[in-house]
């Protein structure tokens, strides 16, 4: 099986100058590539533009934190489906020590605007602690199916699932949390955090995730499962992404992006890499369908 290969010219979006950029969110419309992501920097959520993934855009803000609120002080990890010729977005509002998830709604995909004034999902259940963040939503069948981590809120610690009619209104699945960290392994021994799951034909539900060594140290890893709820089966590859000595991803590899390219025959996968304290995205490809 093929490995997965980084880009020779990583990092492919973020500088000095530009700041911190975390935690993608890609899709692919009319042949071009969509990258949503958290700005550091400018304490907003943006958006930028690729024809090939490696190429981007100046980024365009879509979405500015809203102090007021009361639970939006800083707003960040996100993800934006399009249905309907309607652009849905589930984004992580911060404040206090919490985090909960937010919902906004954008008829160009540039400018968003907040349906409520309050988050759709907040911490109810002892094991999502002060946070619930990091939102991966599909529309599967008429159902909206999120993802979402939950935890502390420097970075979390297990991985939650929800289901909803309507994108607002959300059901949390009773076997909460539906993954874990495995103490066995040492790249997820200290927890795991952000992930992106996507509905196959041929291997069930596939989820990119974030496998915590410790708190500072973190490596992509991989996973599926039938149901997308249950019996997660881990990669014996993991992890597949690492940081490497002396680049610009040294201390850790987070919150894995990823897309199926029928054309080419590639996994192309984006991740924010860390180095001290700027982060930056990265960008890793792997030849063939084949993942576990």
């Amino acid at each position: 099986m093929e490995k997965f290969i980084k880009y020779e010219n990583n990092p492919v979006l973020g500088s000095s100058e530009m700041g911190t950029c975390f935690d993608v969110y890609v899709t692919r419309e009319n042949g071009r590539y969509r990258m949503d992501f958290s700005w550091r920097a400018k304490k907003a959520l943006a958006v930028t533009f690729s024809d090939d993934g490696i190429h981007w855009e100046e980024p365009q803000i879509t979405l500015q934190r809203n102090p007021k609120s009361g639970w939006e002080d800083n707003i960040n990890r996100n993800c934006v489906l399009k249905i309907d010729e309607k652009y849905k977005m589930w984004y992580t509002g911060q404040a206090r020590g919490c985090s909960s998830i937010g919902y906004a709604e954008s008829d160009d995909g540039i400018n968003f605007y907040r349906v409520f004034d309050e988050p759709v999902m907040i911490t109810e259940r002892p094991w999502e602690k002060y946070s619930v963040m990091n939102p991966c939503v599909i529309h599967d069948g008429g159902i909206y199916k999120m993802w979402y981590a939950a935890g502390e809120t420097y970075e979390p610690n297990y991985l939650g699932y929800a289901e909803s009619r309507d994108g607002i209104n959300w059901t949390k699945s009773k076997i909460n949390p539906i993954f874990a960290a495995d103490k066995e392994n040492l790249y997820e021994q200290d927890r795991v955090g952000g992930c992106q799951v996507i509905k196959t034909d041929d291997m069930g539900y596939v989820m990119f995730y974030i496998g915590y060594e410790n708190i500072d140290k973190a490596q992509i890893c991989m996973a599926h499962s039938e149901n997308g709820i249950t019996e997660w089966k881990k990669s014996a590859l993991n992890p597949i992404v690492e940081p490497e000595p002396g680049k610009w991803d040294a201390d850790a590899c987070y919150k894995p992006s990823f897309i199926w390219n029928e054309e080419k025959q590639i996994w192309m996968l984006w991740y924010n890499g860390r180095c001290g304290h700027d982060e930056f995205i990265g960008y890793v490809t792997k030849k063939g369908r084949d993942l576990f």
